[in-house]
């Protein structure tokens, strides 16, 4: 608790811009080193006097404030540090260091993700391309990210919900505060089938500034981006301009030539910066050798190899058997007698973690008990040994056994 109090803290100093409270936190490594910084240690940063000043001012009031509403409007809270904040969003370069989230816990990590954006302004045709491109991904299995705003937002948002999907919406205000207001049925059944989040606390109004730096979360969530209906200029293409800085894919649907409402669209097909699609069919061809099945999880190797040692030899083709046995990697097994020096604590545990199956980097946080950016900082090292693969879906597998 008391590590989440300077979270909030540093995340509601007023004076600090968004991208601050990230940077000081890689700089002193935890929210409480900052807390109890000295002046003279921001002074080494260079920091303005503003900033300074903002640093300076220690009171917790605020945080207790924040603590209380989130506690009488159901609203959680997790941080950069947590074990289940989303790897994906962990990722890009600026993430949120605090997430305030109501309805089911993100699992964005475990399936694919897709972002569906637009303008506000939509026209029918947008609106109903949105709902249908909804409403196809969720029966797939896919979860869709967006806002929650008028136009192509809304529309994507019901028709995954009309195809029973989980979704998630992504806010640029706090979780109590509705915008617009007309969208309060939205808001709950949103937290009823997915997750409603925002960087920010309770009570903080919805403000057009807030939307570009919100735009950051729904790509970093998702694996790509569909931009549906987008004037010039437009949020939608901030988000997807974002997208390509985070290496997520882009997609874009055509629009008529000169409609002022696919300007943007048919503009990032031009460029070379989004893929044309006709229908959600298009978007998952696009992910279709990471993922397998109505639920979209990752294809694992050793189930593969499960499923086949457990039919019965009629069922197995030979030829597809034959292949996957010639192209197996032999894996070298390593005495943890022979020198034990060889792993930290923490690589050891690792590799026994993910000697049988491959995981993700919150699946081994939660089976080892070993925080997350150690594990993140573990695997890195691992990997540059050339002892973990990295399988899709962001898994990991071990290269090596362990032996005692």
């Amino acid at each position: 608790m008391a590590n989440l109090k300077y979270f909030l803290w540093l995340t509601n100093c007023k004076g600090l811009q968004p991208g601050d409270p990230g940077r000081l936190l890689a700089h002193f490594g935890t929210p409480e080193a900052v807390y109890f910084a000295e002046r003279e240690e921001y002074d080494l940063l260079g920091l303005p006097q503003g900033k300074k000043r903002a640093l300076e001012d220690k009171s917790l009031a605020g945080v207790e404030r924040i603590l209380a509403d989130c506690d009488r409007l159901g609203i959680h809270i997790m941080t950069i540090q947590d074990a289940d904040y989303p790897e994906r969003l962990a990722q890009i370069c600026d993430p949120p260091c605090v997430l305030y989230w109501r309805g089911k816990p993100l699992g964005v990590d475990e399936r694919l993700s897709v972002g569906v954006v637009g303008t506000r302004k939509c026209t029918p045709y947008g609106e109903a391309l949105a709902g249908k491109l909804g409403l196809e991904l969720a029966r797939e299995g896919v979860g869709v990210v967006s806002g929650i705003a008028e136009g192509i937002d809304a529309a994507g948002l019901k028709g995954a919900l009309q195809g029973g999907g989980t979704v998630v919406s992504v806010l640029g205000g706090g979780l109590d505060v509705i915008y617009p207001k007309k969208h309060r049925w939205l808001y709950e059944d949103v937290a009823v089938a997915g997750t409603l989040i925002s960087e920010y606390p309770p009570g903080v109004e919805t403000a057009r500034q807030h939307f570009p730096v919100r735009n950051r979360i729904i790509s970093g969530l998702s694996m790509g981006v569909v931009v549906v209906e987008a004037g010039e200029p437009s949020g939608a293409l901030i988000t997807a301009h974002t997208a390509l800085e985070q290496n997520r894919e882009v997609f874009a649907f055509p629009g008529p030539v000169g409609a002022p409402a696919s300007l943007g669209c048919n503009r990032l097909i031009q460029q070379g910066e989004a893929k044309l699609v006709l229908s959600a069919k298009d978007v998952l061809e696009e992910f279709a050798p990471l993922f397998s099945g109505r639920n979209q999880e990752p294809l694992e190797e050793e189930t593969v190899l499960e499923r086949l040692e457990a039919a019965p030899p009629s069922e197995i083709p030979k030829e597809k058997t034959q292949k996957r046995v010639d192209t197996a990697p032999s894996r070298a097994y390593i005495s943890l007698s022979d020198d034990p020096e060889a792993f930290t604590d923490d690589e050891r545990d690792i590799l026994l973690a993910i000697q049988r199956r491959s995981l993700t980097p919150d699946d081994i946080s939660e089976q080892t008990q070993i925080p997350a950016r150690r594990v993140l900082s573990a695997l890195t090292m691992l990997q540059l040994r050339g002892l973990v693969e990295e399988k899709p879906g962001k898994r990991f597998f071990a290269a090596v056994i362990l032996t005692p």
